[in-house]
């Protein structure tokens, strides 16, 4: 199983260090929905974005797609702070950042931002910043998440609210159930 999982990983890596070199700046942006058919074959629930990423990040967890998900929305609501341990994508990311390709695609987060949207309506979603930590197999990654299109303009000092996530401990975290 190992091979089969490095293989496909292999074949995303490429695939996707193509779309970055892609010369209309399109097709990049299309990555977005890689993962979505996974989460969407689930049945999500919740009336709150912290349920819905609650309960997107457990039936990620649950499936072994990753072994833990911590996340926290902070900065006026708009930003979604996650950490993704053993992500079962982590070595495509890895052989990506090894080719020099700045990380842009999680098919992990594309799913939870994708119940976001299908389940509460958000206006948009994007991912701004993939950090990958081969040696702790962890990725940290800050999303934007705008509810309605009236707080797109809304502006926070990320990196201030993640510091202060990190230093309070303030996560919720999600393991695979009992």
């Amino acid at each position: 199983m190992e091979n089969q999982v490095g293989y496909f990983n292999d074949l995303m890596a490429r695939l996707e260090e193509l779309f970055y070199h892609e010369l209309s700046d399109c097709a990049g942006w299309k990555t977005e929905f890689i993962g979505v058919d996974f989460i969407q074959s689930k049945e999500i629930t919740g009336k709150t974005p912290e349920e819905i990423i609650k309960n997107s990040c457990q039936a990620i967890v649950d499936s072994e797609l990753a072994s833990r998900i911590q996340f926290q929305v902070a900065g006026r609501d708009i930003l979604l702070f996650l950490k993704i341990k053993s992500c079962l994508h982590l070595s495509k990311e890895v052989r990506l950042k090894q080719r020099g390709i700045p990380i842009y695609n999680c098919p992990l987060t594309n799913m939870i931002l994708d119940q976001l949207i299908e389940k509460l309506s958000y206006e948009t979603t994007y991912v701004a910043k993939i950090d990958v930590d081969e040696n702790t197999e962890t990725c940290t990654l800050k999303v934007a998440i705008y509810e309605t299109s009236e707080k797109i303009g809304n502006v926070s000092d990320w990196a201030e609210e993640c510091e202060q996530i990190e230093k309070n401990n303030t996560w919720q975290v999600v393991t695979k159930s009992t």
